[in-house]
């Protein structure tokens, strides 16, 4: 996907409506906050089903846009700030599911949860500071700029310092504090963010919105089998 694109104005595609565009993705967050609610209170398969029923409704939804072409008034506004190629094809909330349910249901939840905000959060910042302020162009890759290839890596970064720990009384942290605790494993931390910003990066007619949380989660997770003795 052409995120960090500082041609973007040139095409059509402006700040403002990519800002926008970012902002409405941040509510697929809260998949993950739906997950870690059923899973406490009920238990790991049922918080999965629970996220394969919003997937179906999610499938529906979108057959009834593209398959269908049928207008609905509280969803229509929302659908204006697809890209062109989402227009008739399913949307990138479809991919973004699917990946959350693919790493919650095989990742460490540090891990699945880490790929899911990566691509979530660092993929608004390389679209944000790449559209805003990209003036100089990565090699080899079109329309991408060094502005918004760092930024990504350095909200990754960052993400992964807050979530990737070690257990503290054998829970995570945010079992029981409001803050990050325990040691960050920082081998992990730094596999994970470089690999999720070079795939968003690379990654132009596929997905990323499916492709970063699975790679940078399957990349992290082997990590950590071969170190768990460690954590």
């Amino acid at each position: 996907m052409p995120d960090n694109n500082f041609f973007n104005n040139k095409q059509g595609w402006n700040f403002k409506k990519e800002l926008i565009r970012k902002s409405i993705h941040l509510f697929s967050v809260i998949f993950l906050v739906v997950y870690v609610l059923v899973a406490n209170f009920v238990n790991h398969k049922i918080a999965l089903l629970f996220l394969s029923f919003l997937l179906v409704i999610l499938f529906e939804l979108e057959y009834a846009r593209v398959e269908v072409g049928a207008k609905i008034p509280l969803l229509r506004k929302l659908w204006e700030y697809r890209r062109d190629k989402e227009k008739n094809h399913m949307g990138a909330e479809i991919y973004f599911l699917l990946g959350a349910i693919i790493s919650l249901a095989i990742y460490d939840l540090r891990i699945a949860a880490a790929g899911i905000l990566m691509v979530t959060f660092g993929d608004m910042a390389a679209a944000v500071i790449g559209t805003r302020f990209g003036r100089t162009p990565l090699p080899y890759i079109k329309d991408k700029a060094w502005e918004g290839f760092l930024a990504e890596l350095a909200v990754n970064l960052l993400i992964g310092f807050i979530v990737l720990r070690q257990p503290v009384n054998g829970k995570m942290w945010w079992d029981g504090s409001l803050f990050p605790a325990g040691e960050p494993m920082w081998i992990i931390i730094v596999i994970m963010a470089v690999t999720a910003t070079v795939v968003e990066t690379a990654v132009k007619k596929l997905d990323d919105n499916l492709l970063v949380p699975v790679i940078a989660g399957f990349n992290g997770e082997i990590i950590y089998l071969l170190i768990k003795g460690s954590f």
